[in-house]
């Protein structure tokens, strides 16, 4: 909710915090902490086909879609699959929310045209280097929303291929 004696906002600035609120890692931001993203927000227009970042690329930004359809895909074996479609109102290229990643998968716009706000990884990392509460308030949603995926691997995996042992995942990984 929006205190009325606190700053005013503009009716396009109040329709971009309308956007946010509905994409989980600014959910629990106030206006006023969304507000920190604005000078940082650029929107850009995709054809379909057009790749908005492969696998293995540097994790610039951070990609928020008002209009469209992307698939999120993986190369395996030579072959891409679709591991998700984003569509409007989603998120994605998340890792860009941690500091010097990589991205683990390839983004292609499916639909005919997407618009997509863009907001680049050096201004995050400015607005969490000035603001720990607005940090820490997108890392508790970027940790929900892995977790949700963990949840939906897990599943996807055990109906796939049945049983399996998480404990040798996690003695690989030490």
């Amino acid at each position: 909710m929006i205190n009325p004696f606190s700053k005013s906002f503009k009716a396009i600035e109040l329709e971009i915090f309308d956007f946010l609120s509905k994409i989980p890692f600014f959910q629990a931001l106030s206006p006023n902490e969304m507000a920190r993203f604005l000078p940082a927000i650029h929107r850009r227009k995709y054809q379909q086909g057009e790749v908005v970042f492969f696998r293995g690329d540097p994790s610039q930004a951070l990609y928020l879609i008002e209009k469209g359809r992307v698939n999120l895909n993986i190369d395996i074996q030579e072959n891409m699959e679709v591991i998700r479609v984003a569509r409007t109102q989603e998120a994605f290229g998340e890792n860009a929310l941690l500091a010097d990643t990589k991205r683990i998968y390839s983004a292609i716009v499916d639909s005919e045209e997407a618009e997509l706000i863009v907001i680049p990884y050096f201004s995050i990392q400015e607005i969490f280097a000035s603001h720990p509460k607005i940090q820490a308030k997108m890392m508790t949603a970027l940790a929900a929303f892995y977790n949700r995926n963990n949840q939906v691997l897990f599943s996807s995996y055990r109906n796939s291929y049945g049983f399996f042992s998480l404990s040798q995942l996690y003695e690989d990984n030490q």
